[in-house]
């Protein structure tokens, strides 16, 4: 059979349409800022640097990863912030008002699944409340500390998990840092991040990267694909001495165990009995943080500080 000229190349449109559409909400962003909002033309005159069209093309994708990785990075040395406990978890989670108030709807429907889900939602609302409470620890300890020698906390900037741990840190008037991202669905930084420390990625791996770059600890919540995507991006990267060693905490154990069994691994000889050394299991939030502490040697009020710092 004769090859169509126009033949489209072997690559899943629905893959090519979404980078297509993600490119494409770039561009309307940039456009939004323009005076009267108005696409740009085309002009070959324009200046390399100030050319939209340009700077979204395929081939200078590398300028825009090096933007990513330099636009956070500056605004948070500017701010005086260089170490950050980092807060992973579930962005389905909710506080525990709003749970209990989806579950009695459920109820009144009937719906054996709304029911079902909504249960879930009932259940592990407590790690709202929990990654709050262990934000605020961390930000009460912060407020006597001299500048420098501060933890700021820092999630995913989006719902659940991520607004509870900003949301403690906005309890006690700390900033907070918020890395968001940009994805198919709709997807906003929940309102308790710092207004000067929210940023937005294109590009999951820069925003992966900021995570660990100032990360003196990290503390994973139950979560799912993004959380566990995260977790052992890092413990990768400490294991394979990518990084350095930072304490890691798995909040919730029963979750944790229930959902990994990392001694399997073990005798399966795929990781080495050390590597379950990379990690440790918290319950309650003054377990983690007195593992931070343990580990820097840290005696309120700010007796000594992380030697990374």
């Amino acid at each position: 059979m004769q090859e169509q000229p126009n033949a489209t190349p072997a690559v899943p449109g629905d893959v090519h349409d979404l980078q297509t559409r993600l490119l494409a909400d770039a561009i309307a962003e940039m456009h939004l800022l323009s005076e009267d909002g108005t696409r740009p033309p085309a002009d070959a005159y324009r200046l390399a640097f100030a050319d939209p069209e340009f700077l979204l093309r395929r081939e200078t994708r590398g300028i825009r990863i090096q933007l990513e990785l330099l636009k956070p990075d500056l605004a948070q040395s500017e701010a005086g912030i260089e170490n950050t406990i980092v807060v992973f978890g579930s962005a389905r989670f909710r506080e525990p008002s709003v749970a209990e108030a989806l579950w009695q709807q459920a109820q009144k429907s009937g719906d054996a699944e709304a029911i079902r889900r909504a249960a879930a939602l009932r259940r592990n609302a407590r790690y709202y409340d929990e990654a709050r409470r262990f934000a605020q620890l961390v930000a009460e300890y912060s407020q006597s500390c001299p500048k420098a020698q501060q933890l700021y906390i820092v999630t995913g900037g989006g719902p659940g998990i991520m607004e509870a741990a900003n949301r403690g840190a906005h309890d006690r008037r700390a900033p907070s840092v918020g890395l968001n991202i940009l994805l198919p669905h709709e997807q906003v930084p929940n309102p308790y991040v710092s207004r000067q420390l929210c940023f937005k990625f294109h590009y999951f791996a820069l925003r992966k990267m900021h995570f660990l770059m100032r990360a003196k600890a990290l503390i994973a919540f139950p979560g799912g694909f993004g959380t566990l995507d995260e977790l052992f991006e890092v413990l990768t990267l400490v294991q394979t001495k990518k990084a350095k060693a930072v304490p890691v905490f798995l909040y919730g154990s029963a979750y944790w165990k229930r959902l990994i069994n990392f001694d399997a691994m073990v005798d399966e000889g795929v990781i080495a009995p050390e590597d379950l050394e990379l990690f440790s299991y918290v319950d309650t939030p003054e377990a983690a943080w007195e593992g931070i502490c343990r580990f820097y040697g840290l005696t309120p009020p700010c007796g000594s500080t992380p030697s990374a710092c």
